[in-house]
Order: structure tokens, then sequence, then C-alpha cells
């Protein structure tokens, strides 16, 4: 068991996906973990996880999570700092300015306080889906503000580094506007474009490949979650579909008659736009590194990706990243295994001598 930074007890209030991994995760290290929830059942089976066990009389928590749904963050943080007046409070919605706003409209104590984001999350909530290492090499935001101390806010810092994040400090503006741009908007866009399936002929869907579901794999995420988000969120969601908006009809513009002079310059400077701006996305654990992408055919029966993966080991090249893909109307897969340059020409020859067949 690694040691922990915190002492504890840590109250996780609230246990569905971020609240029930963040408590996995500090049970991993040790920590007494306090779990709450208006659901006696979510606590039930968060408790049945091993992620702590259940609040009793004269607990005395040192740190607070508050891992509840935005439109009631607020209150329910005002109502643990009067609880727990010696604790330190924090919450992981992914809104900061208006819930330190509200907390100072009601009086709360927010020398107290400090909101936290970590960005991570799957498509699946509730205790069942929750991970210990969920938030292992994820960013975390610390929403820093004027009426908390450093050192009282270290032990927030402690719970990011004690769950594997990298700690990321900003104010709680400008995390909004930077979750705007980097997670509510692509929200919006994607659900917007997999809106556009439900009447499409089914043989139109049966063409799906990875591009498609790269870009509407986050249109399943809960549509009641996400509604209060973008409120919480609304102005510079706002700002930035307007000026998307912009972009999209320019490029509509060029496409209504290709063969006009300069219509095709335009089509291909918004592109090219495109591979600059995707360029600028850091790369695993936060670094501006590219890789190189080997494509490997893998049979679709038990135990090849397992074998696969293992005779990567072997070989000694580190896997950067990794996704699947069906071949359609094929009983085989296409695993992208991405790799340092470098390491690339190796692999994909070693693998083929080793009866992989590679497909790119």
């Amino acid at each position: 068991m690694v040691e922990s930074r915190l002492t504890g007890p840590v109250r996780v209030v609230g246990t569905g996906l971020l609240g029930t991994s963040v408590a996995l995760g500090l049970r991993a290290r040790g920590i007494d973990v306090i779990l709450a929830d208006a659901s006696p059942t979510h606590v039930a089976i968060a408790v049945d996880l091993g992620a702590g066990r259940a609040a009793q009389p004269g607990d005395a928590p040192q740190l607070v999570v508050v891992a509840v749904p935005p439109d009631v963050t607020a209150r329910v943080v005002a109502e643990e700092l009067g609880a727990f007046p010696e604790a330190i409070v924090t919450d992981v919605a992914s809104v900061k300015g208006g819930i330190l706003a509200e907390l100072e409209d009601v009086g709360a104590d927010v020398s107290r306080y400090i909101g936290s984001h970590p960005l991570a999350g799957r498509e699946r909530g509730g205790p069942l889906a929750a991970r210990a290492d969920l938030f292992a090499g994820r960013p975390w935001v610390v929403a820093a503000h004027d009426a908390i101390s450093y050192q009282r806010a270290g032990a927030i810092d402690d719970l990011i580094l004690d769950l594997g994040a990298t700690l990321v400090e900003m104010t709680p503006d400008e995390h909004d506007r930077g979750v705007a741009l980097i997670s509510h908007v692509p929200q919006v866009v994607s659900s917007i474009m997999a809106r556009r399936f439900i009447d499409a002929p089914n043989a139109a869907l049966g063409l799906a490949g990875q591009g498609v579901r790269d870009v509407t794999r986050v249109a399943a995420s809960d549509p009641d979650l996400w509604v209060q988000i973008l409120g919480a969120n609304s102005a510079p969601v706002r700002d930035i579909l307007l000026a998307f908006r912009e972009d999209l009809d320019r490029f509509i513009d060029a496409l209504g008659d290709p063969a006009a002079p300069g219509a095709r310059r335009r089509v291909a400077e918004e592109l090219t736009g495109g591979n600059t701006g995707v360029a600028r996305l850091p790369g695993k654990h936060g670094t501006d590194k590219r890789f190189t992408t080997v494509i490997v055919m893998v049979d679709d029966k038990p135990g090849q990706l397992a074998r696969l993966l293992a005779e990567i080991g072997e070989i000694g090249v580190n896997l950067e990243d990794l996704r699947l893909e069906h071949s359609p109307g094929r009983q085989v897969g296409l695993a992208e295994v991405q790799v340092v340059p470098e390491a690339a020409d190796r692999l994909t020859n070693e693998l083929a001598e080793r009866g992989w067949r590679i497909a790119g």
C-alpha cells in the first residue's frame, strides 16, 4: 500500500462515478473514507465495492469532497462547511465561477472552500462504473481564490497527487472559459452531429468507421447532466458557438460553388487550420510529442488482443495509445497502436515476423 499525503478521514458526498472513484483511490492508500449520498442504495453499493464506510455520529473529516450534480453543488458545499467547521471542502463540478459566487452570496465560509475539477470521466455513470485509477495522468484543476490560504488549500493538492492526477492551477473564470472550449462545446457539436443519424438510412450507418465514432463518442453522455453543465456555463459556451457558426458559414459558402475563384483555397485553409489546431493538443502526460500509428489486424477471437499487447511488451516497445475498430463485414478488428516514431519500424518488422498482419 502506497502511503498517502493526507491524514484523513476524507468525507465524500455523492457516490456516483466521480465520488466513488475518488473514494476507491483513497482507500487504496489506506485513507479512512466516509461516504454520504442522498441515495442509500448508492452508498450501500459503494461500501460493497470497498470505497469506504457509511457516515457515523462524531465523524470529523480533514477534507470533504462534494461530488453531486452541478445544480445542487453550491447548496451541498454550504451545508458541509456548516456541518464540519474544521474541514476543508472542495467540489468536483465542471463549472467553478458560479458556485463560488453563490457561496459568497449566502455568506458561506469560503476561507475553507476551494473548487476543483478533474477532467476525467466515462460515458457510464454511477458507483458501479467507478475506478480507483480514473484520474491517473489526467488534469485536475484547482480554481484558486483570494479568500483561502495556500496552507489550507494544500489538502486539495495532496488529494490530487494521491489520486495520480496532474495538478493545474487556474482562476475560476479561466477554468470556465477553458472547459467551454475543450469540453463543453465539443459535447454540443458531437451531440448535434450524432442527431443527424436518427433518420439516416441503415445502409449509410453501416459504413461507419472510426472517424465518425471519434467525432460522436461523447454524444452518448447523460443529457440531464449536460443540461445542468451548459446552463451553468452558458456565456462562454455561447461565445465559442457563435464563432464556430461563423467558421461553418464560411465553409458552407465555399462549398456552395466549389468552382468559384478562391473557393477551394478557402476550404483548404479551413482544413489546414484544423491540422494546426489539433497539433497543439498535448499528447501523453501533457507533452507535445507526436506518435506514429501502426495498424495491426486482430482476429475477432478471445485472447487475441491480449496476445498482441503481451508481444508488444516482449518486443520492448512502449505503447503510447491504442484504439480498436472492427472491419465491416469481416471477423477481424484493426488495432491502431501508437508508438514513438523511432520505434515504429522495429515494431512493424518484429510483429510481422511473429505472424501479425500489418494493415498500415
